[in-house]
């Protein structure tokens, strides 16, 4: 099978732990890219928090696409063109302010670069800056402020808080939007139906790839749907037990150049 397109999670997959991508990887990347491999970045993060892997692989030259929020934005790299994007609804923003106050745990959520805090700023919201490079704005006119449809709301809190939080809210916003913890410190409500796996059916579609022609690499519970959609579903050896368990290959960890293995037995 000659594989067209990878898709690479970021943290605990493409970048090593000290989130940085080491030269063996992104050398093998490259040197597929060269082959005619697509590289795709799929990742929870805000398109910011992309920016650095993007950067480092030369997207915005070679070409490659980015899904950031999980998909729930799909963006062409080397035009910037925006090929589909998802918002989540008035009633589930409304509905996760509530419920992050309820509970007394942080809620944000992302426009123009900038992360929008409701009230305060905890230590989590702080590590979500730092991650993805961008500034926190703290707001007490939460709801009045975001007059957009974003694609991504975020409640953070101490886990057991958030682990509550999460079931309060899979109950309200049952069919109206997709809600999971993606950390146990990290809620994160998105456009109902919206995972990696629907996102990579929407791009390929677009680009005339079919799933058996996809390599998908994750580690984390949001990878699972990408790695069992996936032609070849592929798992870090410091993966969690669900993406193992869906994946068809395990590669050594992001510290071993993992991403780099896989180029080498499976891109020719």
């Amino acid at each position: 099978m000659k594989y067209k397109i990878i898709f690479l999670d970021i943290d605990g997959t493409l970048t090593d732990s000290r989130k940085l991508i080491t030269e063996k990887t992104r050398k093998a990347l490259m040197n597929a890219a060269e082959k005619g491999l697509i590289i795709a970045i799929a990742s929870g993060r805000p398109e910011p928090g992309l920016a650095y892997a993007a950067g480092e692989l030369e997207l915005s030259s070679i070409g490659g696409y980015l899904l950031p929020f999980n998909g729930g934005l799909i963006k062409d790299a080397f035009t910037g063109e925006t090929i589909a994007s998802n918002t989540i609804s008035r009633e589930a923003l409304e509905t996760a302010y509530k419920t992050a106050k309820e509970f007394g745990i942080g809620v944000i959520t992302y426009k123009d670069g900038d992360i929008i805090a409701a009230d305060k700023k905890d230590e989590y919201i702080e590590l979500e800056s730092r991650i993805n490079g961008m500034p926190v704005r703290v707001t007490d006119r939460f709801l009045d402020e975001i007059d957009f449809a974003p694609v991504k709301c975020l409640l953070t809190g101490e886990p057991s808080l958030a682990e509550k939080a999460e079931k309060r809210l899979a109950e309200l916003l049952n069919g109206k939007a997709n809600v999971f913890r993606s950390e146990p410190f990290f809620v994160e409500i998105v456009p109902n139906g919206i995972d990696k796996a629907e996102s990579i059916k929407t791009l390929i579609g677009r680009l005339g790839i079919s799933g058996e022609e996809v390599i998908a690499c994750g580690d984390g519970f949001n990878d699972v749907s990408m790695i069992s959609y996936a032609g070849l579903g592929v798992c870090m050896s410091n993966g969690c037990e669900a993406a193992k368990a869906a994946a068809d290959y395990i590669a050594p960890s992001n510290d071993e150049d993992g991403i780099a293995d896989v180029i080498e037995k499976f891109v020719h």
